[in-house]
């Protein structure tokens, strides 16, 4: 299959059946708690802010602070963010840090080091390259931005939290696995990783 194309109803579903056939644990959760909503982003620069501000925050958190932000910043694009001081941006909720990594990304697109629209349709690990170098855009950010925005079909979180903690209460571990053990797991699970991250939170969001 094509890794680049974004999960559709079909492939999601597909997936789905397959992840249960081969784990127990996987179709028990899903034949207990139904299908996982597919969580979709926005792709481009609001979808990457949003991801940005999702770090190491509660997803209720970072949902109502992009609501703020996005009703400051209207329309929320690059240029238009740039225009608002930084006391502007923290009355919305978000940490000074996260204000520069926001600046950062918005002037990264404004001088055209950055184009959003090319990399969508760019392999993973050409993504992964061109975002690093942005501060405050680690693995993580680029994970979940792949998996939400983007919808790629095999991206995987593997330092997310609540993925490492569903998969050690599902497999009754006694210790948390690390993102490095968790990756070698989800060796398991392609081309299905991210619909796999999918089942684990929402074993996480249920139990």
């Amino acid at each position: 299959m094509n890794l680049k194309q974004p999960l559709s109803e079909e492939t999601f579903t597909q997936g789905l059946k397959e992840l249960a056939a081969r784990d127990e644990d996987f179709a028990e959760i899903l034949n207990k708690l139904g299908n996982p909503p597919k969580w979709e982003e926005d792709a481009g620069f609001s979808g990457l802010v949003r991801t940005i501000l999702g770090q190491q925050v509660s997803v209720g958190s970072a949902t109502a602070t992009m609501k703020r932000l996005s009703a400051t910043v209207s329309p929320l694009t690059p240029e238009h963010l740039l225009k608002f001081d930084d006391a502007q941006l923290k009355a919305c909720g978000i940490s000074r840090q996260k204000i520069t990594y926001i600046k950062e990304l918005a002037t990264a697109i404004v001088n055209n080091d950055l184009d959003l629209d090319k990399l969508a349709v760019a392999d993973d690990e050409t993504i992964r390259n061109q975002l690093k170098p942005i501060k405050g855009i680690g693995d993580w950010t680029i994970d979940i931005y792949l998996l939400m925005s983007l919808q790629r079909p095999d991206a995987f979180p593997k330092g997310d939290l609540g993925v490492i903690l569903a998969y050690q209460k599902l497999k009754k571990l006694e210790k948390r696995p690390t993102p490095e053990e968790l990756e070698v797991i989800a060796e398991n699970w392609r081309p299905w990783r991210a619909i796999a991250a999918r089942i684990l939170w929402h074993y996480y969001l249920n139990w």
